[in-house]
């Protein structure tokens, strides 16, 4: 196998001059010196050990991204923003399904650290519980501490660099495209209440219904198709007089489209469906939903946490979009 002594001799350089080079050293170095190194390790195809350079510099060009779950189409899109970067930089990604769970996450957390990752991305908003937010606080401060960087998408409750979505507005736009169309009871599938993602939506959701002399009814569920399915039957069963049933994820919009479909209920005449994300599905079925830049949000997350730290934490925030389908449509007599 051929070493960094072997790419020094074939370049005509010194060993730490070939070190600089390959391991992108901010020491200055010639740039025909510079252009010769890389040569010579094309030519011989030298493959650096990232875990070497990982115990000398805490940064061997790895990325950990820890997601809810990796079949949900929100964090799979937003993974692929992080990988249309790390692709280009020729960076490494890793991903930890966390499931939720608190000390899941923390592990996962803890684990990447051990093995020197430069960066960790936290791809979904915080759980609003003490324990992660205690916890989370102290792993990101040990993390900084040792030369890593953080950047968390959506409201971590953490003072950390971060890429945010108008959840609230997003919410807010849906909310009045309903009573615009003559909706007042509207009941929501709602995801984990402990996600802020989730407070987020509704906020924006109550404020628009409530501000018409409407009402919300909640039924809080894992964001899945299948939950959306179950939930939509126990919301309509104990809340006839609702007109529109909202998921904050499409998939439980989806599930919910599939029980009504399933049970006679027309779809938008009888009820309107609409969910949040917009993931690629929706467009198919013609789901109304607020659109979140879910790539683009992946995408920014590492190219702030490549770009040189602030002393304060960096906030970016991408606009959402409804984006109006043939799931709602004006009530008769609306």
């Amino acid at each position: 196998m051929t070493n960094l002594r072997d790419v020094a001799r074939h370049a005509g350089v010194s060993v730490p001059t070939a070190s600089r080079v390959l391991s992108g050293s901010d020491y200055p170095v010639a740039e025909q010196l510079r252009t010769r190194v890389l040569a010579a390790a094309d030519e011989l195809d030298y493959v650096p050990n990232a875990q070497a350079q990982g115990l000398l510099t805490g940064n061997p060009g790895t990325v950990g991204v820890l997601v809810g779950t990796v079949d949900d189409p929100y964090f799979s899109e937003i993974v692929n923003g992080v990988q249309d970067v790390a692709t280009a930089r020729h960076l490494l990604v890793t991903i930890c399904n966390t499931e939720r769970d608190v000390d899941r996450e923390l592990a996962y957390f803890r684990l990447l650290q051990a093995h020197r990752t430069g960066i960790v991305i936290i791809a979904g908003s915080g759980l609003q519980d003490a324990r992660y937010i205690e916890g989370m606080t102290g792993r990101v401060r040990s993390f900084e501490r040792s030369g890593g960087r953080v950047v968390a998408i959506g409201h971590p409750l953490i003072d950390v660099d971060r890429v945010l979505a108008d959840n609230a507005g997003g919410a807010q736009d849906l909310g009045r495209h309903l009573t615009g169309l003559g909706h007042r009871e509207v009941g929501v599938l709602a995801g984990v209440a402990e996600v802020n993602s989730t407070v987020e939506r509704l906020n924006g959701l109550r404020e628009s219904i409530d501000g018409a002399g409407g009402r919300l009814h909640l039924r809080h569920g894992a964001p899945t198709r299948d939950e959306g399915y179950l939930g939509a039957g126990e919301l309509l069963e104990a809340h006839p007089e609702i007109t529109a049933l909202v998921g904050t994820a499409d998939q439980m919009a989806i599930g919910a489209t599939s029980w009504l479909r399933d049970h006679g209920r027309d779809v938008p005449e009888e009820i309107a469906v609409a969910g949040f994300n917009d993931i690629a599905v929706s467009r198919d079925l013609d789901l109304t939903s607020v659109r979140l830049p879910l790539r683009d949000m992946g995408v920014m997350a590492l190219e702030v946490a490549l770009s040189p730290a602030p002393e304060d934490p960096v906030v970016r925030e991408l606009e959402t979009e409804l984006i109006v389908r043939g799931t709602t449509v004006a009530r008769a007599g609306s």
